[in-house]
Protein backbone atom coordinates (compact mmCIF):
# COMPACT_ATOMS: atom_id res chain seq x y z
CA UNK A 1 0.00 0.00 0.00
CA UNK A 2 2.85 2.63 0.57
CA UNK A 3 3.88 1.86 -3.09
CA UNK A 4 0.42 2.65 -4.24
CA UNK A 5 -0.58 5.95 -2.27
CA UNK A 6 2.09 8.43 -4.49
CA UNK A 7 0.75 6.63 -7.80
CA UNK A 8 -3.04 7.44 -6.39
CA UNK A 9 -1.69 11.23 -5.06
CA UNK A 10 -0.12 11.74 -8.47
CA UNK A 11 -3.55 10.36 -10.57
CA UNK A 12 -5.72 12.57 -8.61
CA UNK A 13 -3.48 15.43 -8.90
CA UNK A 14 -3.23 14.91 -12.67
CA UNK A 15 -7.18 14.58 -12.53
CA UNK A 16 -7.54 18.05 -10.63
CA UNK A 17 -4.84 19.56 -13.04
CA UNK A 18 -6.69 19.33 -15.85
CA UNK A 19 -10.02 19.78 -14.94
CA UNK A 20 -8.99 23.20 -13.22
CA UNK A 21 -6.99 23.60 -16.89
CA UNK A 22 -10.70 22.84 -18.72
CA UNK A 23 -11.93 26.70 -20.21
CA UNK A 24 -15.43 27.30 -18.41
CA UNK A 25 -17.49 27.99 -21.29
CA UNK A 26 -18.89 31.59 -20.84
CA UNK A 27 -22.47 32.28 -20.69
CA UNK A 28 -23.92 33.88 -23.48
CA UNK A 29 -25.28 37.49 -22.81
CA UNK A 30 -29.06 37.25 -22.49
CA UNK A 31 -30.50 39.79 -25.45
CA UNK A 32 -33.72 40.06 -27.02
CA UNK A 33 -32.19 37.85 -29.59
CA UNK A 34 -31.86 34.82 -27.33
CA UNK A 35 -33.96 35.31 -24.39
CA UNK A 36 -37.82 34.70 -24.66
CA UNK A 37 -39.86 37.26 -22.75
CA UNK A 38 -40.60 36.03 -19.33
CA UNK A 39 -44.20 33.75 -18.73
CA UNK A 40 -44.23 34.64 -15.11
CA UNK A 41 -42.70 36.76 -12.44
CA UNK A 42 -42.46 35.76 -9.14
CA UNK A 43 -43.16 38.38 -6.19
CA UNK A 44 -42.23 38.26 -2.27
CA UNK A 45 -44.95 40.15 -0.64
CA UNK A 46 -43.88 42.19 2.30
CA UNK A 47 -46.95 42.99 4.76
CA UNK A 48 -48.48 46.45 3.91
CA UNK A 49 -45.97 46.96 0.95
CA UNK A 50 -43.77 48.00 3.19
CA UNK A 51 -39.59 47.47 2.30
CA UNK A 52 -38.44 46.47 5.49
CA UNK A 53 -41.52 43.96 6.47
CA UNK A 54 -40.26 40.16 6.52
CA UNK A 55 -41.48 38.25 3.61
CA UNK A 56 -44.77 36.61 3.84
CA UNK A 57 -45.14 34.45 1.29
CA UNK A 58 -44.73 34.25 -2.81
CA UNK A 59 -46.64 35.49 -5.36
CA UNK A 60 -46.29 34.13 -9.40
CA UNK A 61 -47.80 36.00 -11.60
CA UNK A 62 -47.88 36.39 -15.06
CA UNK A 63 -45.41 38.79 -16.77
CA UNK A 64 -48.03 41.28 -18.51
CA UNK A 65 -50.35 41.63 -15.30
CA UNK A 66 -47.55 41.99 -13.27
CA UNK A 67 -46.44 45.14 -15.27
CA UNK A 68 -50.27 46.18 -15.08
CA UNK A 69 -50.26 45.83 -11.46
CA UNK A 70 -47.35 47.86 -11.23
CA UNK A 71 -47.69 50.86 -13.29
CA UNK A 72 -50.53 52.55 -11.81
CA UNK A 73 -48.29 52.86 -8.45
CA UNK A 74 -45.68 54.06 -10.25
CA UNK A 75 -47.66 56.57 -12.75
CA UNK A 76 -50.71 58.30 -12.14
CA UNK A 77 -53.34 56.74 -13.70
CA UNK A 78 -54.64 60.42 -14.80
CA UNK A 79 -51.40 61.36 -16.35
CA UNK A 80 -50.97 61.21 -20.23
CA UNK A 81 -50.76 58.09 -21.85
CA UNK A 82 -47.47 58.74 -23.82
CA UNK A 83 -46.08 59.55 -20.27
CA UNK A 84 -47.73 55.86 -19.01
CA UNK A 85 -46.50 54.10 -22.79
CA UNK A 86 -42.64 55.35 -21.25
CA UNK A 87 -43.68 53.87 -18.02
CA UNK A 88 -45.02 50.88 -18.83
CA UNK A 89 -42.04 49.98 -20.90
CA UNK A 90 -39.45 50.69 -18.17
CA UNK A 91 -41.22 48.65 -15.55
CA UNK A 92 -41.10 45.85 -18.22
CA UNK A 93 -37.59 46.56 -19.02
CA UNK A 94 -36.93 46.89 -15.23
CA UNK A 95 -39.29 43.57 -14.55
CA UNK A 96 -37.65 41.25 -17.01
CA UNK A 97 -34.08 41.71 -16.34
CA UNK A 98 -35.13 40.83 -12.87
CA UNK A 99 -36.38 37.40 -13.89
CA UNK A 100 -32.96 36.67 -15.29
CA UNK A 101 -31.33 37.70 -11.69
CA UNK A 102 -33.30 35.73 -9.36
CA UNK A 103 -32.77 36.45 -5.51
CA UNK A 104 -32.81 34.08 -2.24
CA UNK A 105 -34.07 35.39 0.67
CA UNK A 106 -35.33 34.15 4.51
CA UNK A 107 -36.15 30.81 2.67
CA UNK A 108 -37.42 32.36 -0.54
CA UNK A 109 -36.51 32.40 -4.02
CA UNK A 110 -37.68 35.10 -6.32
CA UNK A 111 -37.53 37.96 -9.06
CA UNK A 112 -39.26 41.30 -7.15
CA UNK A 113 -40.65 41.62 -4.22
CA UNK A 114 -43.82 44.29 -4.20
CA UNK A 115 -42.43 47.15 -3.03
CA UNK A 116 -40.01 49.84 -3.81
CA UNK A 117 -36.99 47.95 -3.17
CA UNK A 118 -37.85 46.98 -6.94
CA UNK A 119 -41.32 48.42 -8.04
CA UNK A 120 -44.65 48.96 -6.32
CA UNK A 121 -46.80 45.68 -6.98
CA UNK A 122 -50.66 45.59 -5.89
CA UNK A 123 -52.07 42.75 -7.42
CA UNK A 124 -55.39 43.35 -9.80
CA UNK A 125 -54.90 47.44 -9.20
CA UNK A 126 -54.33 47.96 -13.06
CA UNK A 127 -56.92 50.41 -14.76
CA UNK A 128 -58.03 50.87 -18.14
CA UNK A 129 -55.70 53.68 -18.29
CA UNK A 130 -52.75 51.82 -17.40
CA UNK A 131 -54.01 48.94 -18.65
CA UNK A 132 -54.17 50.30 -22.43
CA UNK A 133 -50.73 51.60 -21.70
CA UNK A 134 -48.89 48.22 -21.17
CA UNK A 135 -50.78 46.92 -24.08
CA UNK A 136 -50.14 49.65 -26.43
CA UNK A 137 -46.09 49.01 -25.15
CA UNK A 138 -46.03 44.83 -25.33
CA UNK A 139 -44.46 43.58 -28.23
CA UNK A 140 -41.46 45.93 -27.74
CA UNK A 141 -38.02 46.65 -25.92
CA UNK A 142 -36.23 49.56 -25.49
CA UNK A 143 -32.24 48.08 -25.20
CA UNK A 144 -28.98 49.02 -26.02
CA UNK A 145 -27.69 48.50 -29.49
CA UNK A 146 -26.58 44.48 -29.04
CA UNK A 147 -29.76 43.61 -27.82
CA UNK A 148 -28.67 43.08 -24.04
CA UNK A 149 -31.86 43.10 -21.66
CA UNK A 150 -30.69 45.54 -18.99
CA UNK A 151 -33.16 47.38 -16.73
CA UNK A 152 -34.11 51.11 -16.84
CA UNK A 153 -34.39 52.50 -14.03
CA UNK A 154 -36.44 55.56 -12.54
CA UNK A 155 -37.30 58.00 -10.15
CA UNK A 156 -39.92 60.06 -8.99
CA UNK A 157 -38.28 63.41 -9.66
CA UNK A 158 -40.01 66.94 -9.18
CA UNK A 159 -43.18 68.75 -10.14
CA UNK A 160 -43.79 70.86 -13.20
CA UNK A 161 -40.59 70.77 -15.61
CA UNK A 162 -38.76 68.15 -17.21
CA UNK A 163 -36.10 67.14 -14.89
CA UNK A 164 -33.41 68.19 -16.97
CA UNK A 165 -30.99 66.75 -14.51
CA UNK A 166 -31.91 63.12 -15.17
CA UNK A 167 -32.04 63.60 -19.07
CA UNK A 168 -28.88 61.61 -20.41
CA UNK A 169 -28.26 60.21 -16.91
CA UNK A 170 -29.63 56.84 -17.76
CA UNK A 171 -32.84 57.23 -15.33
CA UNK A 172 -35.95 58.49 -15.64
CA UNK A 173 -38.21 61.11 -13.75
CA UNK A 174 -41.58 59.93 -13.65
CA UNK A 175 -42.93 63.12 -12.99
CA UNK A 176 -40.64 64.64 -16.29
CA UNK A 177 -42.45 62.34 -18.21
CA UNK A 178 -45.42 63.36 -17.11
CA UNK A 179 -44.07 66.99 -18.38
CA UNK A 180 -42.82 66.84 -21.55
CA UNK A 181 -45.92 64.43 -22.71
CA UNK A 182 -47.95 67.08 -21.83
CA UNK A 183 -45.72 69.17 -23.74
CA UNK A 184 -46.19 66.94 -27.02
CA UNK A 185 -43.55 65.02 -26.43
CA UNK A 186 -44.03 61.20 -27.52
CA UNK A 187 -43.08 58.02 -25.47
CA UNK A 188 -40.76 56.93 -27.45
CA UNK A 189 -39.09 60.77 -27.38
CA UNK A 190 -39.48 60.78 -23.61
CA UNK A 191 -36.78 57.62 -23.31
CA UNK A 192 -34.83 58.73 -25.56
CA UNK A 193 -34.69 61.26 -23.66
CA UNK A 194 -33.49 60.16 -20.10
CA UNK A 195 -31.57 56.59 -21.93
CA UNK A 196 -30.32 58.11 -25.00
CA UNK A 197 -27.92 54.73 -25.07
CA UNK A 198 -31.09 52.57 -26.06
CA UNK A 199 -33.58 52.08 -29.03
CA UNK A 200 -36.57 50.57 -29.28
CA UNK A 201 -36.74 47.02 -30.81
CA UNK A 202 -39.84 44.70 -31.60
CA UNK A 203 -40.52 41.53 -30.12
CA UNK A 204 -42.42 38.37 -30.04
Amino acid sequence: MRRIAPVLSLLVSLVVLAWSATPVKAQPLPTIYNTQQPAVVRVAIRAFNNPWAPILWVQTVGFQEYCSDVLPNEWMPSWNPQALEAGALAIKMFAWYSTLHPVTSQGFTYDVDNTINYQYFKYLSGTPQTDAAVKSIWNTAYVPPNGEILPLEYRSGWHDGPNWAFVGSGFMSQWGSQYLASMGHTFLQILNLYYPDRVLRWVS
